[in-house]
């Protein structure tokens, strides 16, 4: 199943698309629930918000629940910038609670603020801050969830009700002014980040982290690495000592290991959409603090290990994890190009999978078109942040591997190609599945989209 992005521009009315979807999309759903499967390929072309801000189809609406620089309910500061990975929690009376990450570095924009007994490292100005919203999308209550950390790029919920939240940073104590080492693992409780406060996952490994989903019949925690430069990053899984232990079980401790795919170095080289690998190994990480040398450039044995460029989201659903390769580009040292990946590993059957392929089956092959932030939609399909350049949106995707535009960033009037507004992230669905919450990485800004979805 393929179409051209032409072809999905007509169709959607997306303009300024970027996204092409080729392969077998249906197996990305096999096994997960679909609560009110679309009756047709979306939801119609986007109508230009008279406001400006946030395009989506017609019937949605959305709210701005929270925007960089103004003050935090709990006056504990200012809402930091950079507003990247995101869940949402069940809360009490119809409240949803979301947890959400600032891919703050140094010298950001607007810091984490920290706060006593939540902050990791003073130095440090990522973190997270915790939202409450009750029934009417209505913020009840905003605070600091943690702070002193560094780069919190994406994450992952656990079938406890906390958020992981990833460093995507190498840095150790001394480099850039920080007074720890970074590149953890945090665990936080939407509802009392007081319960969980500020302290490393260590055994989970110190790399540049991107996203985690958890197996929630044994706790088995795996975990995507955005490594910049080659080496590319690794996929790792995590096995706790104690199996499903509930708030701060992680703090136990558990094995650290590397997926091997025999006879494949680099992910990128598999182009074929369905290709298969069964008897996938798991290979113990040497040194998991990376006290003197990088994971990825560790050794592994003569066999070595399976690397990827850009391995971005990661989600659990049915009996599988699923992660994606946002890009690989030759030019920067990968087997292959492409322009995105989805591959499902199967557990029980030891079984690695390349379900979707993301162009350039294109006429306009545009750099960085790219799926980045991904989550399971009430529809049973997905959405999909867009990371690339021009316009900035919000993509979905139906059972069948339809793909229609969901939200369209504000951009420059006349000038399209250069969008005001930064990439979208978090993208995330209240337990109801009535509403989406997203991000706009810059200026940080959270949206609630409510609708017929």
């Amino acid at each position: 199943m393929s179409a051209t992005r032409r072809q999905i521009l007509a169709r959607t009315g997306a303009v300024g698309a970027g996204i092409v979807f080729s392969g077998a999309v249906q197996e990305i759903f096999a096994g997960t629930a679909s609560a009110q499967p679309m009756g047709r390929n979306g939801y119609g072309p986007l109508a230009p918000d008279p406001d400006g801000l946030l395009d989506l189809p017609k019937g949605f609406r959305y709210k701005v629940l929270s925007k960089e620089g103004d003050p935090l309910l709990s006056g504990e500061g200012r809402i930091p910038s950079n507003c990247d990975g995101m869940a949402a929690f069940r809360g009490r009376r119809g409240h949803t609670h979301l947890v959400r990450n600032h891919e703050n570095r140094r010298r950001s924009r607007a810091a984490v603020p920290t706060v006593p007994g939540l902050t990791y490292d003073p130095v440090g100005e990522g973190g997270c801050t915790a939202i409450e919203v009750d029934a009417h999308q209505h913020v009840v209550s905003e605070r600091v969830a943690i702070a002193g950390t560094s780069t919190n790029c994406a994450g992952g919920p656990t079938p406890w009700n906390t958020w992981l939240t990833c460093e995507e940073t190498e840095f150790k104590a001394g480099e850039e002014g920080y007074t720890k080492d970074h590149g953890f693992i945090f665990e936080v409780d939407p509802y009392d980040p007081r319960r969980t406060g500020a302290v490393p996952l260590t055994d989970m490994g110190r790399f540049q982290h991107e996203a985690i989903a958890v197996d929630p019949r044994d706790g088995t925690v795996y975990e995507t690495e955005d490594a910049f430069e080659k080496p590319f990053g690794l996929f790792y899984r995590f096995h706790p000592n104690k199996p499903m232990g509930g708030i701060g079980s992680l703090r136990a401790g558990g094995r650290l290991q590397a997926m091997r795919v025999p006879g494949v170095r680099d992910l990128s080289a598999i182009q074929e959409t369905g290709a298969t690998f069964d008897r996938i190994e798991w290979v113990d990480v040497p040194d998991p603090l990376a006290k003197q040398t990088a994971i990825r450039f560790q050794d592994f044995g003569r066999k070595g290990i399976t690397h990827a460029q850009k391995l971005e989201g990661c989600y659990w659903g049915g009996s599988c994890v699923y992660f994606v390769s946002s890009f690989a580009h030759r030019d920067e040292g990968s087997a292959a190009d492409h322009y995105g990946q989805v591959w499902k590993y199967d557990p029980k059957a030891r079984r690695l999978t390349l379900v979707v392929v993301f162009g350039p089956d294109s006429d306009l092959q545009l750099p960085g078109e790219s799926p980045d932030n991904i989550c399971l939609a009430p529809s049973g399909g997905l959405m999909v942040c867009e990371d690339g350049d021009g316009a900035q949106h919000v993509f979905g995707v139906s059972r069948k591997g339809a793909v229609y535009p969901m939200a369209r960033g504000r951009q420059n009037i006349g000038t399209p190609e250069k969008p005001e507004w930064g990439e979208f992230a978090g993208v995330t669905f209240a337990p109801d599945g009535r509403t989406m919450y997203v991000n706009c990485y810059t200026p940080g800004t959270t949206f609630a989209v409510t609708g017929p979805f």
